[in-house]
C-alpha cells in the first residue's frame, strides 16, 4: 500500500506502515566526539588554586582531536556548536575540612562556565562530586576547551579523583 497523502485527522498511531522510500536532509552525525577520564587520582594539589584535570585515558576520540598526553584538550577542527560536560569528586586530603568545590570549563585559556559548591561550616564536608555542562560555540580551527577544578579546604591539600567512575570530561558536536 503506498500513501500519497496523510491528513492529520486520519492518522493512526497504532498502525504499521512499510516505508521503501529516500529520506534527505535528516540526522547527522555528532561529530567529532570524544570522552576521556583521569587514570589516577591528583594528590597534593594546592588549597584553592585552579587546577587542570589530567583526563589522560581516553574512551573514544572520533577524530583525534582531543590531547590525552599533554595538554587535556579538545580541539575541535569542524566548526559548530558543541555540548561539553564534565564530572569530578574533590576532597580534602584531611577529613571534614572541605569548605569550597568549585568546577570550570575553560575556552582558549580562560573560564567559560564555572560552578560552585559553598559548604557550611557546622556540617563537614569531606568530598564534593560535581557535574557541569554546557554548549560551547566552536571556530574549527584554533577554539580549544579544558577542565579545571578548584576546591579550598580549612588546612592542608586537597586531591581531585578525576579516575574509574568519579571523573569524565567529554564533547560532541551538536547537529544543527
Amino acid at each position: 500500500m503506498a500513501i500519497d497523502k496523510i491528513q492529520s485527522e486520519s492518522i493512526n498511531l497504532a498502525d504499521n506502515f512499510a516505508f521503501t522510500g529516500t529520506v534527505s536532509g535528516a540526522g547527522g552525525a555528532n561529530t567529532p566526539a570524544f570522552e576521556a577520564k583521569g587514570s589516577a587520582e591528583q594528590t597534593g594539589v594546592s588549597d584553592n588554586v585552579w587546577t587542570k584535570v589530567a583526563m589522560n585515558t581516553e574512551i573514544f576520540d572520533t577524530n583525534g582531536e582531543y590531547d590525552h598526553s599533554s595538554n587535556y584538550r579538545f580541539t575541535p577542527q569542524t566548526a559548530g556548536k558543541y555540548f561539553v560536560y564534565a564530572m569530578i569528586s574533590l576532597y580534602g586530603a584531611t577529613s571534614d575540612q572541605l569548605q569550597i568545590a568549585n568546577l570550570s570549563i575553560w575556552k582558549n585559556g580562560s573560564s567559560y562556565k564555572y560552578l560552585s559548591n559553598n559548604f557550611n561550616n557546622s556540617y563537614p564536608h569531606n568530598e564534593a562530586a560535581l557535574f557541569l555542562s554546557t554548549a560551547v560555540d566552536m571556530n574549527g580551527s584554533s577554539d580549544y576547551v579544558e577542565l579545571y577544578a578548584r576546591a579550598n579546604v580549612l588546612s592542608g591539600n586537597v586531591n581531585l579523583e578525576p579516575h574509574n567512575t568519579l571523573g569524565v570530561f567529554g564533547a560532541y558536536k551538536i547537529i544543527t
